[in-house]
């Protein structure tokens, strides 16, 4: 699939999105990226700001299979995973998949459940399967993992730990609408929910074969390097107890070679770079001393972006 063709797509179904969420463009850019770069997203952000309400018009505009499972702090790894049963009359053990056999997996309050729960997810958002009893079970193509919680309530949660945080190819936050925005959400919500006639307008096929183009968006050496230079910036940084991992690099690069291609280019730039950097990196970053407080990722890497050279060569 061209770049033009995965610009066009990521359009169609941004504006079918769009009758649903309202200012929030943006967001949607970036969660479309995350879709062609085949990474998981987690928004946080206080309650009512409509992260479950994004994650279901995503799953309605792509025309996959969708599963919500609402996390709590009695939910067991196999509740998410599935689990065998013995099935009396065949005298066997039969394996019952659990929601995260699905496209897309929407894990509501996902710090409200154990860590031994929370690392039920860990080898499907990484490898893409599920080993149960000594079998190891593929997940279908493609397979995105919404998460959503809340930063403000910690009554009754669980922090996610770093290997968990770092599965995530972005933390988004929705945020507080515009005063104009605002009552544009009235009037679309006065007499119906406008989420419940939300239709797909991608197939799964087209969305597999936009994944499969990512390979195509070429990435410049000074691109590179920039991107390894504000990497190793994070760990350099006073406060900084743990940097930018050669995943979170990685992720990186990916995220901006989806970006660049629904904006129907085959090539990668350091604007690019820098507007991916925050959602990509920051939730990887942990500072010294400072770990659960708010804010202390996004300035490590502001920090890194202020202080790494950009590249001025034509990519």
């Amino acid at each position: 699939m061209q770049p033009l063709e995965i610009a066009a797509l990521a359009k169609k179904v941004k504006e079918n999105i769009e009758r649903v969420i309202v200012g929030k463009g943006e967001m949607i850019d970036l969660m479309l990226a995350a879709v062609i770069a085949r990474g998981h997203v987690l928004l946080e952000d206080v309650p009512g700001t409509g992260k479950t309400v994004t994650a279901r018009a995503l799953a309605a505009s792509l025309c996959c299979d969708f599963a919500r499972v609402q996390f709590t702090p009695d939910l067991l790894p196999a509740d998410v995973t599935g689990t065998r049963v013995y099935q009396m009359n065949k005298g066997e053990f039969e394996f019952i998949p659990g929601p995260v056999f699905t496209n897309i997996l929407l894990a509501d309050e996902i710090n409200r459940a154990t860590p031994r729960t929370q690392s039920a997810l860990l080898e499907c958002m990484e490898e893409r399967q599920v080993t149960e009893g000594g079998v190891t079970r593929r997940l279908s193509e493609p397979f995105l993992v919404i998460a959503t919680q809340n930063p403000v309530e910690i009554q009754g949660t669980f922090p996610l730990p770093e290997a968990q945080l770092d599965r995530f190819l972005m933390r988004l936050t929705p945020g507080y609408p515009a005063t104009e925005d605002a009552v544009q959400i009235l009037s679309r919500f006065l007499k119906d929910s406008p989420l419940e006639k939300l239709e797909s307008v991608c197939t799964r096929d087209e969305i597999i074969a936009a994944q499969q183009s990512l390979t195509q968006c070429e990435v410049s050496r000074p691109v590179q390097e920039y991107i390894v230079a504000l990497c190793e910036n994070t760990r350099r940084h006073e406060n900084a107890q743990l940097g930018v991992s050669p995943r979170g690099m990685l992720a990186l690069m990916r995220a901006c070679q989806a970006y660049a291609l629904i904006q129907g280019r085959s090539f990668v730039t350091p604007d690019d770079v820098q507007k991916l950097a925050l959602p990509v990196l920051a939730h990887r970053v942990i500072a010294r001393g400072l770990y659960g407080k708010g804010g202390t990722g996004e300035e490590i890497v502001l920090k890194a972006l202020h202080d790494t050279p950009v590249p001025t060569e034509e990519v």
